[in-house]
C-alpha cells in the first residue's frame, strides 16, 4: 500500500456547494440563507458565547480561584491546648465542654483544633479532628473517637 491508494471511498464526499450562481445552481440569490436577518449577513453571525443579548455564561460565573460553598459546614470549634487543663482519662464531648465553660455557643458539631500542646490523656469524642490535633491526643496516651 502507498500513500496515493489511501482515497476517500467514492461517494463519501461530494463536491462544495457552489452558491451566488443564479436561479438555475439551485442556490442563487440568497443562498439559503432567508431574505434579511444577522445569520443571512455575510461573516460569522455571531462571536462563539453570544447568547442573544442575555448576560452569557462566561460573565455570570465567579472569575476568582475559589466558588463560594452553597451549603458550608459548620463546626464548634476548639484547640488541643484548651484541653489540656482537663483530668486525666475525662471523657471530652461537645457537652462537657459547654458545662465547664471551655465552648461558650454550641454552634454545630465539634471540632477539635492542633493548635498548642497536651500532656493529659483524654478520651475525645468529636465529629471531626484534624491531623495535627489526633496525633497529639494519641501521643498524649488518649483516644479519638470520630462520632456523626
Amino acid at each position: 500500500m502507498r500513500i496515493n491508494d489511501a482515497v476517500p471511498k467514492k461517494g463519501s464526499r461530494t463536491r462544495p456547494r457552489r452558491v451566488g450562481r443564479g436561479i438555475a445552481a439551485g442556490q442563487g440569490a440568497s443562498c439559503g440563507f432567508g431574505m434579511r436577518g444577522q445569520k443571512s449577513r455575510s461573516g460569522t453571525g455571531t462571536k462563539p458565547g453570544f447568547e442573544g443579548g442575555q448576560m452569557p455564561l462566561y460573565r455570570r460565573v465567579p472569575k476568582l480561584k475559589y466558588f463560594t460553598v452553597v451549603n458550608p459546614k459548620h463546626f464548634t470549634t476548639i484547640n488541643v491546648k484548651d484541653l489540656a487543663s482537663l483530668e486525666p482519662n475525662t471523657e471530652v464531648t461537645l457537652e462537657l465542654l459547654l458545662e465547664n465553660g471551655s465552648i461558650k455557643t454550641n454552634r454545630g458539631p465539634l471540632k477539635i483544633l492542633g493548635d498548642g500542646e497536651l500532656n493529659v490523656p483524654l478520651q475525645v469524642k468529636a465529629a471531626a479532628f484534624t491531623v495535627g490535633a489526633k496525633s497529639k491526643i494519641e501521643a498524649a496516651g488518649g483516644q479519638c473517637e470520630v462520632v456523626s
